[in-house]
């Protein structure tokens, strides 16, 4: 009689099962220390933006050249060798910079946030109280099961 092997001693291999993931549209460039890369709309709708890009370039991005991203396998604009696809350029810039902008922003965000919550309460009647909180919680109560 022949001596069989329990199932855990016999291993079979896992066939790695390939997971699909569409292309991206934009290329990623490779990650440089310190500094974060961003698509800027040059072109929307086949029409020239410069208003957005004068903009973009005042708020400290700076155009990427084709040449120093060979990793994106992309040929550069024609006239200034920056790197566009569909009306997008890609840019630079620090990254402490990008956060002192977002900061900015998010500061920007909670003012406008207060100011509403000001006006709001400002209606505020003690005999019928305005509910304010921003708070979401829920709780399992024993309704049914005899609890008190």
């Amino acid at each position: 009689m022949a001596t069989r092997e329990s199932r855990d001693l016999v291993s079979r291999e896992k066939s790695a099962r390939k997971v699909y993931r569409p292309s991206s549209t934009l290329p990623d460039p490779d990650p440089i220390p310190g500094m974060t890369h961003r698509w800027i709309a040059t072109h929307i709708l086949g029409q020239s933006d410069p208003t957005n890009v004068s903009r973009k370039l005042r708020d400290g991005w700076e155009p990427c050249k084709a040449v120093d991203y060979p990793e994106l396998m992309l040929t550069g604009n024609e006239k200034s060798g920056n790197l566009e696809i569909g009306g997008l350029m890609l840019c630079k810039q620090p990254t402490e910079n990008v956060e002192a902008m977002a900061e900015y922003y998010n500061g920007q965000s909670q003012q406008q946030m207060d100011s509403v919550d000001n006006s709001f309460l400002r209606q505020n009647d003690p005999r019928m109280p305005l509910f304010s909180e921003r708070k979401s919680s829920s709780t399992r109560g024993g309704f049914g099961l005899g609890l008190k």
